[in-house]
């Protein structure tokens, strides 16, 4: 790890942070410390990292905004990545917009309504960035990213920058091919369509007023826990099991969406853990249906 890290400063001027702790860059304000926190600026330097993490064999994660991450107590071992300025813009041509990779999913939906632009309304209450709603295929409202995705910049575990498309995705329900092919996303674009601004800045008023008065948006916390299983929601098996604010030390299973577990101030993750657990232990007993967690536990345990 020290010649990596030695490398590391002589050949990139990635902004570099050792034994950082990782809670205030996540949404849930849990985490542990990174061994080593890594910025790049832009795709060249996230590339040249990646060839030399795969140099020196370090494990690697990648943090993103930190909105569908629940990161140990004990951090992560290795190199943890959050992408910086360069790879934070958003660009419109015509029908057409393509987002850097950390730019806000919430903010891009909304400079796409400004332009006349519809097609990512469903994006207005999904937090986190660019890259990880292409990595998780975050979707809300009965749509998803594959239905307006075209393409996007990929850098490989090799370092090797690559295109993808659409069938190159694989997408399907909060899942693509990134889950199997390790790669960060540092660019995607998408294929919207011409619309009323006043009927798609009415719309996602009408969307973020439901999700005030149904979502703990105010708390800390990292949007929807659970996917929906088939034909069904995860919210209403949690809610009828009876589970609205049972708690596990400083985790709570929100009173206003059963599927947000809430950090009321000094949550650890093996709090959140062990709420995940009790909450899949009575849906299953009183429904027979395993929920499966959308958000993704990392770190050392």
């Amino acid at each position: 790890m020290r010649h990596f890290i030695d490398e590391l400063k002589q050949s990139t001027a990635c902004e570099i942070r050792l034994n950082e702790p990782l809670a205030e860059y996540t949404t849930w304000k849990i985490g542990g410390p990174a061994d080593v926190l890594i910025t790049p600026a832009s795709k060249e330097e996230l590339a040249d990292v990646i060839r030399l993490i795969h140099k020196h064999k370090v494990p690697w994660t990648n943090l993103g905004r930190g909105s569908n991450l629940l990161v140990s107590d004990k951090g992560i071992r290795g190199a943890v990545l959050r992408l910086g300025d360069g790879m934070n813009y958003v660009r419109f041509d015509q029908d057409l917009v393509e987002a850097g990779a950390s730019y806000s999913f919430i903010k891009l939906s909304v400079m796409a309504g400004k332009e006349g632009l519809t097609g990512l309304e469903f994006a207005g209450g999904i937090p986190g960035s660019v890259g990880g709603a292409v990595y998780m295929n975050a979707g809300a409202l009965g749509s998803d990213v594959s239905r307006i995705f075209k393409s996007a910049e990929i850098v490989l575990e090799t370092g090797e920058l690559v295109r993808y498309g659409l069938e190159d995705m694989e997408f399907t329900y909060r899942h693509s091919v990134l889950h199997q092919l390790k790669g960060i996303v540092v660019n995607a674009t998408f294929q919207l369509a011409r619309g009323e601004k006043a009927q798609i800045s009415e719309a996602m008023s009408a969307n973020k007023k439901r999700r005030l008065l149904t979502q703990p948006l105010q708390m800390a916390c990292a949007g929807s826990v659970f996917r929906n299983p088939p034909g069904d929601y995860a919210a209403r098996l949690i809610e009828a099991s009876g589970l609205k604010g049972l708690r596990c030390g400083g985790a709570e299973v929100s009173t206003m969406h059963a599927n947000f577990i809430v950090n009321t101030g000094q949550a650890t993750a093996e709090d959140v853990l062990s709420l995940m657990a009790n909450i899949q232990r009575k849906v299953k007993e009183d429904s027979g249906i395993d929920l499966i967690p959308e958000v993704l536990a990392v770190g050392e345990r």
